[in-house]
């Protein structure tokens, strides 16, 4: 819903400039400071493959989807665009990222797993940055990784089978788990015996 006597785009372009200025300085706009009044909703669509679209057409420029994931908030699970003086509501499929890329480092507290999400940002998976796994569709898990202030990645399929292949079994609160470490934390999968069955 734009602005009265805005366009879609007239609305979207001043978002963008909105956005350009936040991402000004180094790091991240500090969206978790920001709370504008609320503008409506927007037809922008993240989908569960990760595309960006606006009016139902893909957003083909990388660069203003990363530029558009900096200033993305997530309250009372919705998702909102946020500048210092607006918010506008925008539909999320499933995660508003995915995990694309792992890598394995040795670290002060053994094996470190740093992911690279769909807007290449790297998130080092430790107890601030956890995997958590979900039951999928097709009798198998999803893992998710938090990326910041309740936004999620969602693990590709390829990365989970190198996160099963590297994974352990430890005892959780009595309990045989399966799963896997990372910075000294460790994200249990499921149980042991189930994870045997499946295998």
């Amino acid at each position: 819903m734009a602005k009265q006597g805005q366009t879609a785009n007239q609305h979207l372009e001043g978002l963008t400039t909105a956005a350009k200025n936040a991402a000004a300085g180094k790091g991240l706009p500090p969206v978790h400071l920001w709370n504008p009044p609320f503008c409506g909703d927007l037809d922008m669509r993240i989908a569960a493959d990760g595309t960006w679209f606006y009016q139902g057409t893909p957003i083909g420029r990388p660069a203003l989807v990363r530029l558009f994931s900096t200033i993305l908030k997530r309250e009372d699970g919705k998702h909102f665009l946020v500048t210092p003086v607006e918010k506008v509501g925008i539909r999320v499929d499933d995660a508003p990222f995915l995990a694309v890329e792992m890598q394995t480092e040795d670290g002060a507290q053994g094996r470190l797993l740093r992911f690279r999400t769909n807007v290449d940002d790297w998130v080092d998976c430790d107890a601030a940055h956890r995997l958590r796994f979900e039951a999928a569709q097709d009798g198998g898990l999803t893992p998710y990784l938090h990326v910041r202030a309740e936004l999620w990645a969602k693990v590709t399929r390829p990365l989970y089978y190198d996160l099963v292949d590297m994974g352990e079994e430890r005892v959780v609160d009595g309990r045989a788990m399966f799963g896997v470490a990372s910075a000294g934390e460790f994200f249990a999968m499921a149980g042991a015996e189930e994870v045997r069955d499946l295998r």
